[in-house]
């Protein structure tokens, strides 16, 4: 017999899920308010290099100690100064990192990605300059997009909508997918559908968030081996 308590407690635990999602962004976005670590002292090394990706409405920093660790185990990590906070649309943004890798000369390169990076991201391995990509490790993007983007004001969110010419078109392009992990966590209160991709390594944690999820220990070690 189900316990009538039971349906209470998944409420209580993905609000608590919640909470702690926004307390992480908000640590991050002050942090980034503050924090003067020039991205340009990641840049060395001899292993692959690698592309971090935001989400909308964020700067590098929300993936910092993913960047720091991959830069200690020897490989080049690249901030896109030209994305700022990733308020423009997904091709736009898409456009800047392959301008960005055809006048740095970067080949066989790991994209890493969150949220709305991994849209643009796909948008690059699908374009001119995908064969400079070697693959791409996304988390919590939003791959089929989220209903709730139906309610923004912002044409910024509302691009997210499953039904914009964007979305639909990306779920279209295939031929990609095998090169992608999708990591993303069991509940996502900002993408109710998931991030599930066919064809790609999909990677679903036993946790909640949108943004917590980048300090996850899982992530680092798919990235790890995406890249070594």
């Amino acid at each position: 017999m189900v316990s009538s308590e039971e349906p209470v407690i998944g409420v209580l635990k993905k609000a608590g899920w919640w909470i702690a999602d926004y307390v992480y962004a908000g640590y991050w976005q002050v942090r980034a308010m503050f924090d003067r670590t020039d991205p340009a002292s990641f840049a060395s090394g001899s292993a692959a290099h690698i592309i971090v990706l935001p989400g909308v409405y964020e700067t590098w920093r929300f993936l910092q100690p993913l960047v720091a660790a991959m830069h200690d185990r020897g490989h080049p990590v690249h901030i896109v100064d030209t994305l700022h906070r990733n308020q423009r649309p997904v091709a736009d943004m898409a456009r800047a990192v392959e301008a960005f890798l055809t006048e740095n000369g970067l080949d066989d390169v790991i994209l890493v990605a969150h949220s709305k990076g991994g849209l643009a991201g796909k948008v690059v391995m699908t374009g001119p300059a995908g064969e400079r990509v070697r693959s791409m490790l996304a988390i919590a993007t939003p791959f089929g997009g989220s209903r709730y983007a139906r309610l923004m004001l912002s044409r910024t969110l509302r691009e997210f909508s499953p039904e914009d010419p964007s979305i639909v078109s990306l779920a279209q392009q295939l031929t990609v997918n095998d090169r992608i992990v999708s990591v993303y966590a069991a509940f996502d209160p900002h993408i109710p559908e998931g991030s599930e991709l066919a064809g790609a390594k999909n990677v679903r944690l036993d946790t909640g968030g949108h943004f917590r999820i980048l300090a996850n220990p899982r992530v680092l070690v798919e990235l790890a081996v995406l890249a070594e």
